[in-house]
């Protein structure tokens, strides 16, 4: 999805990309993560751990990452057994370049009626503009509230879209993906897909092979597509049932060649028809949307990785032509192949490392 960088974005992705900094002029990118009462634990620790990996060549963190309340420092209550010791207060929140809120079951009036408590409305006044913003689960309402999504487009869990669109009727709600990157303000589904945002964020500023290494460190998938189906029909196959995981596989070994939907069905023995509905039951996606979005992504990787011309770029990603190569990263990144390389160079961003290493691709 197209999307406008901030200035902090662009100062982090020059510092990291052009490899002219010195360690004086080097800052990393500030991620401040809100906690709030009854926030969930798992979630609270998604950005720690996705934007706590990354560094750059010259193994410097990318990100900086600090947990804030919305009260001076202390404990603050989590939906488990335990509270968690917050060493930052709401004026944190002032040094962010991203302000990320996670979900939280005791949000009172934000979640029953749209409207901020005073002590929430406070802390939020701290948030400097243009600091990007991103929400996990039911943390959108709390950006709601505020007034940072009227007018565009956002989701949160599926069990909640519904009461989240009647309370504020103004946003566009989409209940059926996973993310929605809308520039500056990212929202997301709940739980897992909290991990696809944060990892799209990284893969926003600092490449696919950052990203890549970050989700292998993890052990979860690289990249699933923002508008991919939030609730799969059949996410785990029935016993003896036949899946598409084998036509999957298949495909992903020989993306530079043509691929047509009945050789995909071809591998699970099915008729065109049964393998389609079986693929969107399994997947989210249609197979077409699937591919390309693979295909994006192998062009991503040759991009940052090696010297290949656009051409042969193209051709090895199972684009063809370069003219039909710029029109998908076009649509899915809003930027051309050259400017996509430029950005993200190997030896540059695209470069840096997870554990300190200095080649780290995946």
């Amino acid at each position: 999805m197209p999307h406008q960088r901030s200035k902090a974005e662009a100062d982090t992705s020059k510092n990291t990309s052009t490899g002219t900094d010195t360690d004086t002029d080097f800052r990393p990118h500030r991620v401040v993560v809100l906690a709030l009462d009854g926030l969930l634990p798992f979630e609270l620790g998604i950005p720690h751990r996705i934007f706590g990996r990354p560094k750059d060549a010259r193994r410097r963190r990318l990100y900086e990452v600090v947990t804030c309340s919305i009260r001076p420092p202390g404990p603050v209550e989590t939906d488990a057994d335990f509270a968690i010791h917050v060493a930052h207060g709401p004026e944190a929140l002032a040094t962010a370049d991203t302000v990320i809120v996670p979900a939280s079951y005791e949000l009172g009036p934000v979640f029953e009626e749209g409207v901020l408590t005073d002590e929430l409305a406070a802390a939020l006044t701290h948030i400097r503009p243009g600091t990007r913003l991103a929400s996990i689960c039911t943390g959108v309402y709390v950006l709601a509230a505020a007034g940072h999504l009227d007018g565009r487009p956002a989701t949160t869990h599926w069990a909640d879209a519904e009461h989240f669109q009647r309370i504020f009727p103004k946003i566009r709600v989409d209940a059926d993906v996973l993310f929605i990157d809308d520039g500056d303000v990212l929202t997301s589904a709940g739980v897992a897909a909290g991990i696809d945002l944060c990892l799209h964020m990284v893969r926003r500023d600092h490449g696919a092979a950052v990203a890549n290494e970050v989700a292998r460190r993890t052990v979860v998938p690289p990249h699933r597509d923002g508008g991919q189906a939030q609730y799969i029909q059949r996410p785990v196959p029935e016993p003896q049932l036949a899946t598409t995981t084998a036509a999957r596989a298949w495909a992903l070994t020989r993306l530079n060649e043509p691929i047509q939907l009945r050789d995909l069905a071809e591998q699970e023995a099915m008729s065109v028809r049964t393998f389609t509905r079986r693929f969107r039951e399994e997947v989210g996606v249609s197979p077409g949307h699937w591919l390309t979005r693979q295909r994006v992504e192998r062009a991503r990787q040759l991009l940052e990785s090696t010297d290949l011309s656009v051409d042969q770029v193209a051709r090895d990603a199972g684009f063809g032509t370069a003219q039909s190569m710029r029109q998908h990263l076009q649509s899915s990144l809003g930027v051309t192949p050259t400017a996509y390389r430029r950005t993200f160079r190997a030896g540059g961003a695209g470069g840096a490392g997870v554990d300190g290493s200095d080649s780290p691709r995946a």
